[in-house]
């Protein structure tokens, strides 16, 4: 999987609409959970979770950004 370039506001501003629950419908936010991912370098569903079904105390949306950005895939 190929991360895209995205601006960290973007992602940030991107994460609190999700978690705002600020979308049309569930499609629209399943296609900017997919984006964030693409963005991000992670497997699909990872900020979603990282978002709807934290670690711990409930994190806030840079926080998130800050998270998914640290992913990094195992090595084979």
């Amino acid at each position: 999987m190929t991360a895209m370039v995205m601006a960290r506001e973007t992602a940030v501003a991107m994460v609190q609409k999700a978690m705002d629950a600020d979308y049309a419908d569930d499609a629209e936010l399943a296609q900017d959970l997919e984006v964030l991912d693409k963005a991000f370098g992670c497997p699909s569903g990872y900020v979603s979770e990282l978002i709807f079904w934290p670690k711990g105390p409930e994190p806030t949306a840079a926080e998130v950004v800050d998270q998914a950005l640290e992913y990094r895939p195992f090595a084979p």
